[in-house]
């Protein structure tokens, strides 16, 4: 599929040497970013998981410490409200009655 975009796909060698080349933190900033997104997925009433939810909570909030002094503080303080709304987004949820499936 790449070929026919005219893109080539990466050697082994390449992909070697973007694995050496990446940052831990930056991985660890991507995890951090993609727990969020899916721990709000996890509170919209149509796929609603508290437990997977307070998951992606606790997961991030034991990240975040592991990431200081190495990335920007401003992210971390970004991060901090991502967890914060995330836990009121929560506990809105979970005082929500819960609806039946079949509407």
């Amino acid at each position: 599929m790449a070929e026919d975009r005219g893109e080539r796909e990466a050697t082994p060698e390449e992909l070697l040497e973007a694995v050496r080349n990446m940052k831990v933190s930056d991985l660890l900033l991507s995890t951090v970013a993609t727990t969020a997104q899916l721990g709000y997925a996890k509170l919209e009433q149509d796929s609603r998981d508290l437990e997977q939810a307070r998951l992606a909570i606790d997961t991030i909030k034991a990240l975040l410490p592991v990431l200081e002094g190495s990335v920007d503080e401003e992210v971390l303080r970004e991060f901090s409200q991502v967890v914060a709304s995330l836990q009121l987004a929560y506990v809105k949820a979970a005082e929500e009655p819960e609806t039946d499936a079949a509407g």
